[in-house]
């Protein structure tokens, strides 16, 4: 069964039925390392699907288990604002409306999934399964323990999940696509191309006259947009940063001492063994093998070879104690002296025996040598225990109506002056300014504020705050031209050199069209003359622009044609047009029905859960959709 399931997530609506049931598991799992699953809000709901609720609970786990798969796709912390600007917010209440809509049409239509068809499909995940693909019950209630679920709940969602793809199945499988859409994706993709070219440059343009004052005006009011002066704010910025804050010197040497005794493993090279394992079907059979090694009548590598163990998948490594997966395996292997084999050891994944073939002792550097170390993270571990009170603190300074700048003063934190910066953080000149913390978050938020408004503290990346406040405005504005005579010069001058150089390559395809060959065009302009072949739509190809190769492939055989590439301009003829036949049922026939089936299957998906949508109803209550996610929708 969770094959099938596996197999339907490739398209999209799979992959949100999907996320409800392993993303939980997962997370119980470590992968994503979230500790408290399931948090406690209220139930109240904040939409319903016909009669189908989606509580504030539900929008509550769904947001933070994905906030969490972005993080760890990212390699960073997302701050709510960076989370908003992606959209997860409306992501998640679109994957669970979708849900919901699903879950009420197959209540509608009496859809029932028989529990025989929930415990296959648990007993067939790979997840519960121990390493000779048996399942395992121990394994599967404690997936779920570390997950924060029970069985009951695990089988609902199970239930829900298996009933909505069955739905999806009935409406979007069997999805046939037409041949002559196979057939025209094929000449789309297979069609190759060749040319004769040449280019003009700006010499060809011939000599460009000073412009006068009227035309640089002309020019200038029609293309004001490129000279246009960006909005440009100025700011006081007070950033807590625990890293700044933190204070060596103010830790004694006792707590730094008492820090080291507690944490010396961190301070070296930690133990580490060469183990090698056998995996046995129970304990009984793990002892005699044991007897047969002790009493020497087979070696540990001959009892491997009959149990079918592969020499090289008999080593697991090198590895630490903290290495292992499996706890009880590694203190069982940590607790062996070295060439000893172990008693049979009940592992996560079977009962194993373990030899130990080499240990490589642990080093701990002395105290001295990282006492200043171990100082400043103390330091720091104390900075960043503060932030949060430090953060009331200062939000009861701006309560009672103090300054960023008397704030900073009092508690001798250096303030931020930005004097004017645009929204893509550079200065009036042009130069970035870097003196702005977190500025992929903080600009935003300053373009977004007003002068004198009362804005929220801002989440840095260094897990600190960031206080801001808007003291200047200064509007976009029209630049003089004055101001850009040079900049308007240029454009004028570009914008003359182009025009020439259309009319240029308008005469030569004109030329082209009536009989003249390309070889005397091109020696009547003194132009290099080119060839190219095998050219595929949207593919670069010896100097040729994707955008030239696509008016190649839009103009017919034995017809010209010209384009804008760069400040130059191409001249082309199509030479040829070649396409493999069509095959149907070809290898290459039946990827293009794979993708487009899949892409079909998504379209009509999309149009049945908008029209279930439309018919039961959605109603999205405002005001508990901003508790949970704050702001406005």
């Amino acid at each position: 069964m969770l094959q099938g399931i596996r197999a339907a997530s490739e398209h999209w609506l799979g992959k949100i039925v999907m996320t409800v049931i392993f993303s939980l598991l997962m997370l119980g799992m470590g992968i994503y390392g979230v500790e408290d699953l399931i948090r406690g809000g209220s139930s109240n709901a904040v939409a319903t699907v016909g009669s189908t609720k989606i509580t504030a609970e539900k929008v509550r786990e769904t947001y933070q288990n994905q906030l969490q798969r972005y993080q760890v796709q990212l390699k960073r912390t997302l701050t709510p604002d960076q989370a908003r600007a992606l959209g997860l917010d409306r992501q998640v209440m679109s994957q669970l409306i979708t849900e919901a809509a699903l879950d009420q049409k197959t209540r509608d239509l009496g859809l029932a999934v028989p529990d025989s068809a929930v415990l296959r499909a648990i007993r067939e995940e790979k997840s519960f399964q121990t390493a000779d693909g048996k399942f395992d019950p121990q394994l599967f209630y404690q997936t779920l323990q570390r997950a924060g679920l029970n069985e009951t709940m695990f089988v609902r969602e199970q239930r829900s999940v298996i009933a909505r793809l069955q739905l999806a199945e009935a409406v979007s499988g069997g999805i046939h696509v037409p041949e002559a859409l196979r057939e025209a994706v094929h000449r789309y993709v297979t069609e190759r191309r060749g040319a004769s070219f040449l280019f003009l440059t700006s010499t060809d343009a011939g000599q460009i006259p000073e412009p006068s004052e009227d035309e640089l005006k002309t020019w200038y009011t029609a293309n004001k947009g490129q000279f246009l002066a960006p909005e440009v704010r100025s700011a006081t910025i007070l950033a807590v940063d625990p890293e700044k804050l933190a204070k060596p010197e103010a830790v004694s040497e006792e707590d730094v001492r008492k820090a080291y005794d507690l944490n010396k493993d961190r301070y070296g090279a930690p133990e580490k063994r060469t183990i090698q394992q056998i995996v046995f079907p129970d304990a009984a059979a793990a002892e005699a093998a044991r007897k047969e090694i002790e009493a020497g009548t087979k070696s540990f590598e001959q009892v491997a070879e009959a149990r079918g163990t592969d020499p090289k998948d008999l080593t697991l490594g090198t590895l630490t104690r903290d290495g292992l997966f499996d706890k009880t395996v590694g203190d069982a292997a940590f607790a062996l002296p070295e060439g000893g084999v172990s008693e049979p050891v009940q592992g996560r994944f079977g009962t194993v025996l373990l030899r130990v073939t080499k240990i490589e002792p642990g080093t701990v550097k002395p105290f001295e040598e990282v006492a200043d170390e171990v100082r400043k993270g103390l330091a720091l571990q104390r900075a960043r225990d503060s932030v949060e009170s430090t953060r009331d603190a200062i939000e009861d300074q701006r309560s009672a109506g103090k300054t960023l700048a008397e704030i900073a003063a009092d508690r001798q934190i250096p303030l931020i002056a930005v004097d004017g910066v645009d929204a893509q953080g550079k200065a009036a000149d042009g130069t970035p300014v870097t003196t702005i913390p977190d500025a992929d978050t903080t600009l935003p938020a300053l373009f977004r504020a007003e002068i004198g408004g009362d804005n929220e503290p801002l989440r840095t990346k260094a897990n600190g705050y960031l206080w801001y406040d808007v003291t200047k405005i200064d509007a976009a504005h029209d630049r003089p031209l004055d101001e850009v005579k040079a900049k308007v010069k240029d454009g004028w001058t570009a914008a003359e050199v182009a025009k020439r150089l259309q009319a240029k390559g308008r005469e030569l395809v004109e030329a082209l069209d009536k009989g003249e060959t390309f070889e005397d065009v091109a020696k009547r302009v003194g132009a290099n003359l080119q060839e190219t072949t095998d050219l595929a739509r949207n593919q670069p190809k010896d100097m040729l622009t994707g955008d030239v190769v696509n008016l190649i492939f839009a103009t017919p055989k034995d017809k010209s044609g010209s384009a804008a590439s760069g400040g130059s301009r191409v001249v082309f003829k199509v030479t040829s047009a070649t396409m493999p036949a069509f095959v149907p049922d070809s290898p290459s026939d039946k990827t293009v029905t794979q993708n487009f089936q899949s892409a079909l299957s998504d379209d009509v998906l999309s149009e049945f859960i908008a029209d279930v949508q439309k018919n039961a109803g959605v109603k999205v209550d405002q005001a508990a959709l901003r508790k949970v996610f704050g702001g406005e929708y």
